[in-house]
């Protein structure tokens, strides 16, 4: 089997296996009360906890994957995603929800260090951001469907109805494991000359994991959570396209969704020009810093019309921010330890993803969203100002 078949198989099972998940991000924010939550600091709480969950368990999974099968791991997430995505619709408490988001942690888990090793093992030096972009594109369809066709079908006919079609949709996805993934344990270098020594991480690794949480809280974490609602304040106006009603849960998921239409070839695309760069890092300040702009625009009321254009611009850079990121990641993973070098990785991102919706939706219940906007903004500029100063120690 072709290293391009294996990366796209498990990238596939990936995306079918994060619909529950992505559909949530959206409806969730509008709908609460349907799932019976009584305050909005809930929302937050659901939103986070299959990202706090995922901090202990990711050395664990680590471990897991160099005593067991990647196969192994991949039909318990699955397992766990279809149980986890059934119980959205059924289980109308919060301390249930609540569970059923850690089972979903603990899957994704497996799910996203299992793609990671995949491409660090198939992946040459030359091919690494290629097959980087190209993994996250192919997976991010599930993320597509899960907001665009989630967002819109909830708005016309109930969660449970979505939840049990995605539920359906990840049983259909058992198939692929066995397809695309062949028996075989991840191979563990035990090199520890690269960019770790047995000090350990050197500082550019340590600044390569501060941009994995910065990416994970903004992109993953509090941008994805706060859309609906920053649609939601500036959407006075009902739209109707051929008798169906348009509202903010769907505009949310249909701008979600062009981003994860368009990330299998401009991911792809990124990656290819960061495998021939001569510095990999000067693909970091276009996201930073633009983004960083664009996020005070964002944050400031805006008419819906214009509001969407900056969004879908925010969302192109959100696709470079994380390629780059990510590209970076496995490069330093390759010349050492990939699975401590990649389970420090998923951590940090998990840890940005857990605080992004549970800080945004404190933030916002004493301040305001635009304040929730304004300090992620800063946050990435002060990233890139510390990515400056260490090229310049380079020089």
């Amino acid at each position: 089997m072709t290293a391009k078949k294996r990366v796209v198989g498990i990238a596939l099972l990936t995306g079918l296996a994060i619909m529950g998940d992505s559909m949530l991000l959206i409806v969730l924010p509008i709908y609460w009360r349907d799932f019976g939550l009584t305050a909005i600091w809930q929302i937050g709480a659901l939103l986070s906890i299959n990202r706090f969950i995922r901090l202990p368990i990711n050395p664990f999974i680590g471990l897991f994957y160099q005593k067991y099968q990647l196969r192994t791991g991949l039909l318990i997430a699955i397992f766990l995603a279809i149980i986890s995505t059934f119980s959205y619709g059924v289980l109308h408490n919060f301390w249930f929800l609540f569970f059923a988001r850690a089972l979903w942690g603990i899957a994704w888990s497996l799910l996203r260090l299992g793609g990671y090793l995949t491409v660090i093992e198939v992946a040459t030096q030359t091919t690494r951001g290629k097959f980087v972009g190209l993994y996250n594109g192919i997976w991010g369809l599930g993320g597509l469907v899960g907001m665009l066709g989630g967002g819109l079908v909830v708005e016309q006919t109930s969660v449970i109805f979505v939840t049990t079609i995605f539920a359906l949709v990840g049983i259909c996805a058992i198939p692929i494991i066995f397809l695309f993934v062949p028996i075989s344990k991840q191979k563990v270098e035990n090199d520890q000359t690269g960019v770790q020594s047995k000090k350990g991480f050197s500082s550019y690794v340590w600044l390569v994991l501060i941009t994995g949480l910065t990416m994970g809280f903004i992109i993953f974490g509090l941008f994805a959570s706060t859309l609906s609602q920053l649609i939601e304040r500036s959407y006075t106006t009902e739209w109707t396209v051929g008798g169906i009603i348009i509202g903010a849960a769907t505009i949310a998921g249909f701008i979600q969704a062009i981003r994860w239409g368009w990330d299998p070839f401009v991911a792809s695309a990124i990656g290819k020009r960061l495998d021939v760069a001569r510095t990999q890092i000067n693909f970091l300040f276009i996201p930073l810093l633009v983004g960083g702009i664009l996020l005070i625009i964002l944050g400031i009321y805006q008419p819906i019309e214009m509001l969407i254009g900056f969004l879908l611009i925010f969302q192109l850079l959100s696709t470079m921010f994380v390629t780059t990121t990510d590209t970076l990641a496995t490069n330093a993973a390759a010349t050492t330890n990939s699975i401590k070098i990649i389970t420090a990785h998923t951590v940090v991102v998990d840890v940005g993803a857990a605080l992004g919706p549970f800080i945004a939706f404190i933030v916002i219940q004493f301040f305001s969203l635009t304040t929730v906007y304004l300090v992620a903004s800063s946050i990435l500029f002060c990233l890139a100002f510390s990515w400056f100063v260490f090229q310049q120690k380079l020089v």
